[in-house]
């Protein structure tokens, strides 16, 4: 079955990701039920928003990794130890996702619901060149039905996230969708690593630069402050703030890793400054678990991510290529939330079934020119 031969799975997906978006504020449960960072004891914390849905039953892998162990090998450089964290990512996964507003900069009455939501991830090494590692996750999801069957499998590409040892520049979020590149001071960059995350299209999300530790019991690594613009569970039900500022850590462990961000939730002047009466709303605490399973049938996504691979590569080069001539883009808008990507997708899809008649790049131009990367 070619699942994305027309657009609507991704669309099924994006649904079951931000299902009840109309509970954001003020919705409660009947009983005092707890979640995580729970509010206080005397009221009842707000009924979480986000997916809905369930999947099938999966089964955990219990030992550590094969991944785990090679990490942990004894007389591993630094910089060997450092690659062998971030490769750890890959594999195949459950994943979950908890966003809470802990803080309120005001009405505490008009706090936000917490996100929650779910999904089973594969992720992919599309590139190791050593100094270099580009990690490429795909979603592949069966929903349970009401009368107990699992429906087909829905798979959508999901986000990238690369990684550069030393790097000599970094593109940036800067507010109001966009981006610039700067360079990075040789102190800055000696044993440290950028991640840049990409979107679902692969257009620039954000990037920092931090260092890896470990530990017998961990590996880590924590940014600096980083600017991100606003995701689809915020963006869905809010727009009184413009962009989070906080930081990003990966911790690997034997047979999972973790995502945490620390967020605050800033208000933007028009000129892409923090606003000086009232610059935050908020601070968000978020986690994604990555818990490795065993015997999911991710065939689907694999036969997306090889037909589609190449030319996706083909689009993430554009952007380079754009990035490094023009110091710095500004889109027309977000790209996820007015649909821009959506060419992209309905070329890749038509790549994977096997009924493309565009060429490449000239879907490529006309979807860069649309966003406002290029004029």
């Amino acid at each position: 079955m070619h699942i994305m031969k027309c657009i609507s799975p991704f669309i099924v997906l994006l649904l079951a990701f931000t299902a009840h978006a109309d509970e954001y504020a003020k919705t409660s449960s009947s009983s005092a039920s707890r979640y995580t960072f729970s509010w206080p004891l005397d009221g009842s914390a707000p009924k979480p928003r986000g997916g809905t849905t369930k999947g099938g039953p999966v089964e955990l892998a219990q030992a550590p990794s094969a991944e785990w162990k090679a990490l942990q090998a004894p007389g591993l450089s630094r910089f060997e130890r450092d690659r062998r964290a971030i490769l750890a990512m890959a594999g195949t996964y459950r994943v979950t996702f908890d966003f809470l507003e802990i803080a309120t900069f005001g009405d505490e009455d008009s706090r936000p619901a917490p996100y929650q939501s779910w999904g089973t991830e594969k992720i992919y090494v599309d590139l190791d060149s050593g100094k270099e590692i580009s990690l490429v996750h795909i979603l592949e999801m069966r929903i349970l039905q009401e009368d107990g069957s699992l429906s087909e499998p829905i798979v959508t590409k999901h986000w990238r996230q690369d990684w550069r040892y030393e790097p000599d520049h970094i593109v940036e979020h800067r507010g109001r969708d966009r981006w610039a590149r700067r360079k990075v001071a040789p102190a800055d960059a000696k044993g440290a690593w950028l991640q840049e995350v990409y979107q679902v299209d692969e257009s620039p999300r954000y990037a920092s630069i931090g260092r890896w530790e470990h530990t017998p019991s961990f590996s880590t690594w924590i940014s600096a402050e980083t600017w991100r613009p606003l995701p689809r569970r915020e963006w869905s039900v809010r727009d009184d703030y413009h962009v989070l500022i906080g930081t990003n850590r990966h911790t690997i462990l034997p047979s999972s890793w973790i995502q945490e961000e620390n967020n605050l939730k800033a208000v933007l002047t028009p000129e892409r400054t923090l606003a000086t009466t009232h610059p935050y709303l908020g601070r968000e605490y978020g986690v994604a678990r990555y818990e490795r399973i065993r015997d999911f049938d991710f065939g689907a996504a694999d036969r997306y991510y090889a037909a589609t691979k190449q030319f996706w590569r083909r689009v993430r080069d554009r952007w380079q290529t754009e990035l490094a001539k023009q110091g710095a883009i500004t889109l027309k808008g977000p790209v996820d939330k007015l649909g821009l990507f959506m060419p992209l997708f309905a070329h890749a899809d038509a790549i994977e079934s096997g009924t493309a008649q565009d060429d490449d790049d000239a879907v490529i131009e006309a979807a860069f020119r649309n966003m406002g990367a290029i004029r």
